[in-house]
């Protein structure tokens, strides 16, 4: 058997290869990254403007058209209530976008401030905050979402926004109270707090710009999981009513479209919360890779 029968093979025989990939996944990796971008630049473009996109009155209800087909009139068809589903897209996306932005706000609101608290505090209140935290993240959030819902009744964008944020900021307050206690004994805290400091002058001129990067990509990822929390409790009957239109809403007549075979009813409100998450998605993971190994390697 000859010697050059075998070949040898590692890590150092497998670099040069590397070297010709990565270049070429950086770039698919930034396209796919400005490709999201853009495409969810256009939607929530179309959002804002979605009276002028409407062919249709998304209020009118047009009863001769119920469960229609899509054709050159209806292009995405009609739902149970006789509703144009193109006209009435737009504005659930808005709705869902919505609900999406402020459960982000006020996650984005108590997830900091907290964090930074008990990354601040002493070791005996911040063991005792953190426990707080494990307490109530031990509880299902879809759970907690229900059991506030029942107590307050048929909610509103605002009042639905409010639940889904107050019940999604625990990890985020982990996050954000670990890399607190990372620079909690920098010397421009310390000078800050030798001179009188307030925590709230720390908390807005240190703090918060210091952590941010590393908690933006969890933060832009909350706005996909609001609008999840928001299809599914109005997919259960417990988010937003039929006659607010958001994407769950539409969604939640998929038990009937699917008894009398509407698939158009399912599949466009579905493609569109689809891609919208896959775009925020891919967003959220170039933040994330910015933060661990900076921009020259998006």
């Amino acid at each position: 058997m000859k010697a050059t029968s075998f070949q040898l093979v590692g890590a150092h025989r497998a670099e040069p290869f590397s070297d010709d990939v990565r270049p070429c996944r950086r770039r698919r990796i930034r396209a796919t990254t400005a490709l999201a971008g853009l495409l969810f630049a256009l939607i929530v473009t179309a959002c804002l403007f979605s009276d002028e996109l409407a062919r249709h009155d998304p209020a009118l209800f047009h009863l001769a058209f119920v469960d229609h087909a899509p054709d050159a009139e209806f292009w995405f068809g009609t739902d149970s209530l006789g509703r144009d589903i193109y006209s009435i897209i737009w504005r659930g996306c808005r709705a869902s976008l919505t609900v999406g932005l402020l459960s982000t706000a006020v996650i984005a609101v108590l997830g900091l401030g907290y964090g930074c608290a008990s990354g601040m505090a002493s070791d005996v209140a911040d063991a005792a905050m953190m426990r707080v935290v494990e307490l109530c993240q031990s509880v299902p959030r879809l759970l907690s979402q229900i059991l506030l819902l029942s107590l307050m009744g048929t909610p509103d964008i605002l009042e639905l926004s409010l639940v889904i944020g107050v019940t999604g900021w625990f990890a985020l307050a982990r996050m954000v109270r670990g890399e607190v206690r990372q620079i909690r004994g920098s010397d421009y805290l310390l000078a800050a707090r030798c001179m009188g400091a307030s925590f709230f002058r720390i908390l807005r001129r240190h703090l918060i710009p210091n952590v941010m990067s590393a908690v933006l990509f969890m933060i832009v990822s909350s706005v996909s999981t609001g609008m999840i929390m928001e299809a599914t409790l109005s997919f259960i009957g417990l988010g937003l009513p039929v006659d607010v239109v958001s994407l769950g809403s539409m969604l939640a007549l998929a038990d009937k479209a699917l008894l009398l075979n509407t698939w158009w009813v399912i599949v466009f409100p579905g493609i569109f919360l689809m891609v919208i998450l896959l775009c925020l998605t891919v967003l959220g993971q170039a933040f994330r890779r910015i933060r661990e190994r900076g921009p020259s390697n998006l």
